[in-house]
């Protein structure tokens, strides 16, 4: 079996589509790019969420918590059948921004995700949503 990771403009394509459906409040169109089996964590869900169902759940109280949120493709590197993905974000969080970096492994079957995993230091983030 041969590698078949993303080069760095497919991962910037993809990204440039679907990192803007995290902001704005729209977790249907979010999720419409996960298959139906698909698999996500990030530091709150740690265990992962299995099948598109369970991810849009979860993706419609994350968005409506977080509708100002803005996402952006950092860089990435090849992993089997994705890319990870180098990501900021600015996170309104009351009167402060929450500037974040962190990374997450993206794989694609059929144009795709079948498996999406999360990770950042969230402190900040945790003192920010403490102090309000």
């Amino acid at each position: 079996m041969q590698f078949q990771g993303m080069n760095s403009d497919e991962a910037r394509l993809f990204a440039a589509r679907w990192l803007p459906a995290w902001t704005g409040n729209q977790p249907e169109l979010l999720a419409s790019f996960y298959a139906l089996d698909a698999v996500y964590s990030d530091p709150s869900v740690p265990g992962g969420l299995q099948g598109r169902g369970a991810i849009l759940k979860y993706f419609r109280n994350l968005l409506a918590k977080n509708p100002e949120w803005i996402w952006e493709h950092r860089g990435s590197i090849p992993i089997e059948n994705g890319f990870l993905n180098q990501w900021y974000a600015s996170i309104p969080v009351g009167k402060i921004t929450v500037e974040a970096e962190g990374v997450c492994s993206v794989q694609l079957r059929e144009g795709l995700i079948y498996a999406n995993h999360v990770f950042f230091d969230r402190s900040e983030l945790i003192d920010a949503l403490s102090s309000i």
